[in-house]
């Protein structure tokens, strides 16, 4: 145990100690998601964070060690946002074509989310702080971020809040959408990314690029509307 111990001591000191356990995470995650037959419970992303706290909880690491070290998967976040860019592209015709239904559906999905969140956390009798935290949470992490720090809340919990809702869109997200019939891609990337942002796109991706394509554009979308709607709808009603 002392050997294990003073190996751990010196492997913690490399700052690419947590990236690599990381990516071996996700990777563990898809070989898992893959062998099951793409089963919507076992979603990379949740596989390999249950992996990661796990082994942050064993190892008594604080989560300001494993950022040290992971910091470049949260630089990356940045590109592969702006890839998005190209299954749109590819997609720009029919999204032409959909300005229209797209625009009201980002409006009514984006209002839809607030209040969902913050009228269900109100009769929970929620804090102040908290209500501000759940408000943005179907938007990107930075974005839904930015907002919360702007109105007087508690950027760190609105992280955990987005990633929660991301993981749960991307794994309960499809099984939903199957039970209410609805099969056109347009429709189904609309609401997982309005819904679960980039998590939610990436299943998208995964599953078709049509889909992908109006998910990437509605998580968008979606975070430019909610940065405008939230802050004056919460000075009206708050």
């Amino acid at each position: 145990m002392t050997d294990l111990s003073d190996v751990w001591v010196y492997l913690n000191a490399s700052p690419l100690l947590f990236l690599t356990l990381t990516l071996a995470a996700f990777q563990a995650g898809g070989w898992v998601y893959t062998r099951s037959g793409h089963k919507p419970f076992l979603n990379p992303v949740l596989t390999a964070v249950v992996l990661v706290v796990a082994l942050l909880t064993l190892s008594g690491t604080t989560y300001e060690s494993y950022f040290e070290g992971a910091q470049f998967v949260h630089f990356l976040l940045g590109p592969a946002t702006v890839a998005l860019a190209i299954p749109l592209y590819r997609q720009f015709d029919r999204v032409k074509r959909s300005a229209a239904a797209l625009l009201t559906s980002i409006l009514c999905g984006s209002l839809t989310a607030i209040g969902s969140a913050v009228g269900l956390g109100w009769l929970l009798g929620a804090s102040r702080e908290t209500l501000l935290a759940l408000a943005p949470k179907s938007v990107t992490a930075p974005v839904a971020m930015g907002i919360t720090e702007q109105l007087g809340g508690l950027p760190s919990l609105t992280a955990v809040l987005v990633i929660l809702t991301g993981i749960l869109g991307a794994v309960v997200g499809p099984i939903v959408l199957n039970l209410l019939k609805v099969k056109d891609w347009r429709a189904r990337g609309l609401a997982l990314g309005t819904a679960s942002h980039g998590i939610g796109t990436a299943r998208a991706l995964q599953v078709n690029e049509l889909a992908g394509a109006f998910s990437g554009l509605a998580m968008g979308l979606n975070a430019l509307a909610t940065a405008i709607l939230l802050p004056v709808l919460w000075r009206w009603f708050f």
